[in-house]
């Protein structure tokens, strides 16, 4: 597969902190790579990053144009997407509506295209209800669609089964390997371990801001410094 995004060395540091630290990460077209690690690992800050939203040192490139130093709009033009922790729709507007807005700040986004992106995401049924008729599953792949609909390169997902239960998180582990397969490659940072290791194809593992191990979801399930580091945060805050 041809690689759609790569990262060199980027780093993160607020004030003395250090929150991310050298990562090097590539991703290819069509492929759903996850991005875990404990509490404070870095995760968020790393998709901030790339996204442009915190200065960072290194290098990103998405489908072989340089990222570094654009503003968020110029990075998203080029095909950069991402979703947020909390889901912010528009509330007087349906959600078939809430992705078609978004769509024309893409490349036009014509209703085939806003319908395409509501089956795929199981929300053909809600596609005419209000933000408030939702579920918080169904809010969750809302905020996903307004996303996708620009047809962005590559999507960043940060935290999309937050706030869901283990039944919501299995049926939105469903979805997102159609996403990667209908040509968006997928960065999807979770702490739902079930979640990330039944859909992605591979795992990248940060701890205090550096790579640590990655894999396929088999490996990593078995790899002792994930463990250890898993573990490691447990036990101090069980201190």
């Amino acid at each position: 597969m041809t690689s759609v995004f790569r990262a060199r060395g980027v780093s993160v540091s607020f004030g003395g902190v250090r929150a991310v630290a050298g990562v090097d990460l590539e991703i290819a077209d069509g492929e759903l790579v996850g991005l875990i690690g404990p509490n404070g690992a870095g995760k968020t800050t790393f998709i901030d990053a790339i996204t442009g939203f915190v200065r960072y040192q290194g290098e990103a490139e998405l489908g072989g144009a340089r990222l570094d130093g654009l503003p968020p709009y110029a990075r998203a033009r080029l095909g950069l997407a991402r979703t947020w922790q909390t889901v912010e729709l528009f509330d007087d507007l349906t959600v078939r509506e809430n992705l078609t807005v978004a769509a024309k700040g893409g490349d036009g986004g014509s209703a085939p295209s806003v319908d395409a992106e509501l089956e795929l995401l199981d929300l053909t049924a809600a596609a005419e209800a209000m933000p408030w008729e939702l579920t918080q599953a169904e809010r969750k792949r809302a905020g996903i669609g307004r996303a996708l609909v620009a047809r962005p390169r590559l999507l960043c997902l940060d935290e999309p089964a937050a706030g869901l239960d283990a039944r919501q998180s299995r049926e939105l582990g469903t979805l997102l390997p159609g996403i990667a397969s209908s040509g968006t490659a997928v960065l999807l940072v979770d702490h739902d371990m079930g979640l990330v290791l039944s859909s992605c194809d591979r795992v990248v593992v940060l701890d205090s801001g550096s790579v640590i191990a990655q894999g396929t979801p088999e490996q990593i399930r078995g790899d002792e410094r994930v463990i250890a580091a898993y573990l490691g945060h447990a036990a101090a805050g069980a201190a």
